[in-house]
């Protein structure tokens, strides 16, 4: 009881007990010293007040019939059964009250809840405040709860008010525009299963965002890696001799497997080895006659030409077949079909054919001669222009000849030129590529220069000749305007003048073939130009795009006396 008495913090629950005291012994309950002088509270002095009160109660409890009775009037005299009554009453009260007492224990204020770091009150070591201290803290949390509950109770009113229902089935369909094509579910208004929701776990998507950080900086890493290496020059195959190393031949090749049961040729000298006649071999009793397959030369044979005819028997057919044409001109005159032509006259027959008329009038005549003679030169000149081929035909005939040409075979020639220093060559490289229809890419680098070409026979024969015949590599000519933004006037080595304004020496200057060959379709879809390279990289990727990288490995390797 002094413990219970002792934890009661609020001093409303010491005047509750007073006014409990003043209603059963008629005088108040004495104060406590904290009470009485308000400050701060002694502990011992509490403890023995307490122990105090809960003795006077035991005494209290324990003897309820020697309390004096009630004061009764002198008039009217009390009977044995009367007191016997009035003290089963007490006894009854002061069980009843000692029950209560014993029942009801003073409330013990719970923590206060803090809603934020700015309302949190405590001292050091994270230790509580005294109880006393908490009465601001206790009241304002009653009274919070308080409009709580009053806002509850307003919006539960609200709600009452508001009719939320939808309208019934038979509401509905008494509406004139209610469409009866919905389905009854649909218009009586449930409401929809809704799924469960689906968490994603914790770092997830930053776990994502992380990958994908990481590789756009691989991606990063790698360009700027690529571009510092091209920048650089860095050469791949710096060391010749490894890109040329001829593999290993293996154990046993890949068309024997299915001959020898085993890893290796060593197992052929026992016959018992071989797989004949076995479930998975392909040596069985039937015969594989396989289909003809038109061999690939015979579409390059020329096709064969007739026999020259001397000059003599030419003469001879041109007048067996001008004799013919003029019988058969001769028939149709004499049977009216055409009318006769005119006679020939010329000033070496003009007195024979125009006798008399010659006679009379001689410059009549031979302006009448010469009139003639112009007639007879201009129809023959028309008939010579209405023979010859028209532009645009003569364009349609080189490419039909070019396509023939190359429809027989694809020629390859790779040519290592020193120095392209000089414009004039640079353009006949290019233009006769582009005349004759031939593919391929001229590449411009610091050290030396490159041209690959594929096309017809024909048209391979004539740009052979003139990069190794007609051209003069050791010529250099003056500079000629160049267009502004042209990656060739950006390359220094391409000037044509050195440092210090002077022509460049190019007698040493050559071109050299470094491969001939064929292949079976073209490797460049068109002629590319020139395309200017300052490293080694730059060029390789130009010619990996057609697979012919190899070819500058070969180039570089080149030496001028090897051939």
């Amino acid at each position: 009881m002094a413990e219970n008495l002792l934890k009661r913090p609020y001093p409303e629950d010491d005047e509750a007990a007073n006014k409990r005291s003043r209603s059963n012994n008629g005088s108040p309950r004495p104060t406590t010293p904290s009470q009485q002088t308000g400050g701060k509270p002694d502990i011992s002095a509490a403890v023995a007040a307490a122990k105090a009160r809960a003795e006077e109660i035991k005494k209290r409890l324990a003897k309820p019939a020697t309390a004096a009775p009630p004061a009764t009037s002198s008039s009217a005299p009390v009977s044995a059964s009367d007191r016997i009554a009035q003290l089963k009453a007490r006894v009854a009260a002061a069980t009843s009250r000692s029950k209560e007492l014993a029942q009801t224990k003073p409330a013990v204020p719970s923590p206060p809840v803090y809603q934020d770091d700015f309302g949190r009150a405590r001292g050091g070591l994270d230790i509580g405040l005294h109880p006393a201290l908490q009465e601001n803290f206790q009241s304002d949390r009653l009274n919070k709860g308080k409009q709580d509950q009053l806002k509850k109770k307003q919006e539960e009113q609200k709600k009452a008010q508001l009719d939320l229902s939808g309208p019934s089935l038979e509401e509905l369909k008494a509406n004139p525009y209610f469409d009866t094509s919905i389905s009854v579910k649909n218009a009586s208004g449930k409401g929809r299963v809704t799924r469960q929701l689906v968490f994603n776990q914790q770092g997830k998507y930053i776990a994502q965002a992380a990958a994908l950080r990481r590789q756009a900086q691989l991606e990063d890493m790698k360009k700027r890696i690529a571009e510092r290496a091209r920048q650089a020059g860095i050469d791949e195959d710096l060391d010749t001799e490894k890109a040329f190393l001829v593999p290993k031949p293996p154990e046993i090749e890949w068309w024997d497997e299915g001959l020898v049961d085993g890893s290796s040729y060593d197992v052929i000298d026992n016959p018992r080895n071989l797989k004949i006649d076995t479930p998975d071999s392909i040596i069985t009793i039937y015969i594989q006659h396989p289909v003809l397959i038109e061999p690939p030369q015979e579409k390059i044979v020329p096709a064969a030409k007739p026999m020259f005819l001397t000059a003599k028997e030419q003469a001879k057919l041109r007048r067996q077949r001008r004799m013919a044409d003029l019988k058969e001109k001769q028939a149709k005159i004499r049977l009216g079909l055409e009318p006769p032509p005119p006679p020939k006259v010329k000033k070496s027959n003009l007195m024979r054919v125009l006798g008399e008329q010659a006679i009379q009038d001689p410059t009549a005549v031979e302006a009448r001669v010469n009139r003639e003679i112009a007639e007879r030169k201009e129809t023959h000149e028309e008939a010579n222009e209405e023979r010859k081929l028209t532009k645009e035909e003569r364009v349609e005939k080189l490419e039909k000849q070019q396509t023939e040409d190359a429809a027989k075979g694809i020629h390859v020639r790779v040519y290592k030129i020193d120095s392209l220093a000089n414009g004039k060559h640079r353009f006949q490289v290019q233009k006769n590529a582009e005349q004759h229809a031939l593919t391929g890419v001229c590449i411009m680098h610091p050290r030396f220069n490159l041209v690959v070409v594929e096309g017809g026979e024909h048209s391979i024969r004539a740009y052979d000749k003139l990069m190794q015949n007609r051209v003069k590599w050791q010529e250099m000519e003056a500079p000629s305007s160049v267009r502004e933004g042209n990656k060739e006037a950006q390359a220094k080595w391409l000037d044509a003048e050195d440092e210090n304004g002077e022509l460049k020496d190019l007698s040493a200057n050559r071109c050299d073939l470094i491969f001939s060959g064929e292949e079976k379709r073209r490797a460049f879809r068109k002629w590319l130009g020139a395309r200017v390279c300052e490293t080694d990289a730059q060029a390789r990727d130009v010619l990996s795009r057609a697979r012919m990288d190899s070819f500058w490995t070969v180039a570089k390797n080149w030496k001028k006396d090897d051939f």
